[in-house]
């Protein structure tokens, strides 16, 4: 082996990242390539996942009663507003009434009111609230407490639904959930490639 090749060799072999990249607080899919057991790898797939799904960005608007949460420390939401038919609120204070299509910015001081169409609270059955991991894991996957969706609707769901989304960009004096859409999806794709196995607990 001539010494060209040994210096390919070692730079291909530098270049080469050991773990994949943890991006915004979230680490990507492949990171758990080398957990061999499938269940303990679904299963720590799931526990990835969970750093999105306990944001303030999803809790807020999966609370476990009829009233949503909002800001970074989850306070009950101001003005006092209720869940209503068809979780879009109630008649004559309905969730667009503030929220419109988009992210506005206040005009007389920092911060925003978050926006996106459709805006509405997920249903009370997927409330997360104060569960765990493997609760949420079990609901999620349970037809009856997800929206009537199977696995691959799940994926679509957490990977390209606009709502979702807006947990990335949710406006000025918001954090953003943790991550990116994109990797959030494939986090919920290879999940359900290694069975969809939920963490103990």
């Amino acid at each position: 082996m001539n010494i060209l090749t040994k210096l390919t060799m070692a730079a291909a072999l530098f270049a080469a990242p050991a773990y994949a990249e943890t991006v915004n607080g979230l680490r990507t899919a492949d990171e758990f390539d080398s957990i061999t057991d499938e269940a303990a790898r679904s299963a720590a797939l799931f526990e990835e996942m969970f750093v999105v799904i306990e944001s303030p960005r999803c809790l807020n608007c999966h609370p476990v009663g009829d009233v949503p949460l909002q800001g970074d420390d989850m306070q009950l939401h101001q003005p006092p507003v209720v869940r209503g038919v068809g979780d879009f609120g109630a008649p004559g204070m309905r969730c667009s009434t503030c929220h419109g299509a988009e992210n506005v910015a206040f005009t007389t001081g920092e911060g925003s009111i978050p926006g996106h169409s459709p805006w509405q609270l997920a249903p009370i059955e997927m409330g997360w609230v104060g569960l765990s991991a493997a609760e949420i894991c079990d609901q999620i996957k349970d037809p009856e407490r997800n929206g009537n969706r199977t696995l691959a609707e799940l994926h679509e769901h957490n990977a390209t639904d606009g709502l979702v989304g807006w947990g990335w960009e949710p406006g000025e004096g918001r954090t953003p959930a943790p991550g990116t859409q994109d990797i959030f999806g494939q986090l919920t794709q290879a999940w359900i490639d290694t069975g969809a196995a939920c963490p103990a607990g």
